[in-house]
């Protein structure tokens, strides 16, 4: 398992547009289609990273919980399948459904999506306000696999309150650590 830090994108950053095909509805949704009338989160997770696994249910309550107050909310899938087939799109399916991802859970194939994004790591995570600004970047929370820190989301969920309450966000965002995006050669 490796420690990948996220490559923290400026803030500011308009976010990169895409359109790209749900692993559950086989729909394409774009960028235009996710997006909230406060804000969207774009992840970028994948099936087999065990730093997802340890926030999985954490990323179902947060969307739950804010999807109902005006954010977007997409994970998205860019590892190389040809070197991780567990990441594979009917595989993605199936962790959506066993996890009951309210969000649609898309497959970037060409991983032109995570370049834009300049993704690096699963779980990795973009906060874009309703102008589509990045807002914040960074870490779910605290908690890591064995660290024995509970999984709460704080930092994510901070930043939506923050933009709820129009509030600033904070300064000191901490970069989100996982394994890395599987690129490929």
């Amino acid at each position: 398992m490796s420690l990948t830090p996220s490559n923290m994108l400026p803030l500011g950053t308009k976010a990169p547009t895409f359109n790209l095909v749900d692993a559950v509805t086989k729909n394409s949704y774009s960028l235009e289609d996710i997006k909230g009338t406060k804000g969207t989160v774009v992840m970028f997770i994948c099936n087999h990273c065990p730093f997802v696994k340890h926030v999985n249910d954490e990323l179902v309550r947060t969307a739950n919980d804010y999807r109902v107050t005006g954010f977007g909310f997409v994970a998205i899938n860019s590892n190389d399948i040809e070197k991780y087939p567990q990441d594979h799109p009917d595989l993605m399916w199936k962790t959506a459904r066993e996890e009951n991802y309210p969000f649609p859970y898309l497959f970037d194939a060409t991983q032109d999506v995570a370049k834009a994004y300049k993704a690096a790591c699963t779980p990795d995570f973009f906060v874009f306000d309703a102008e589509l600004k990045l807002v914040y970047r960074g870490q779910l929370d605290n908690s890591r696999p064995g660290n024995g820190i509970p999984v709460n989301g704080r930092d994510l969920r901070e930043s939506l309150d923050n933009i709820l309450n129009n509030n600033p966000q904070r300064k000191d965002q901490k970069p989100s650590i996982g394994c890395n995006i599987k690129w490929k050669s």
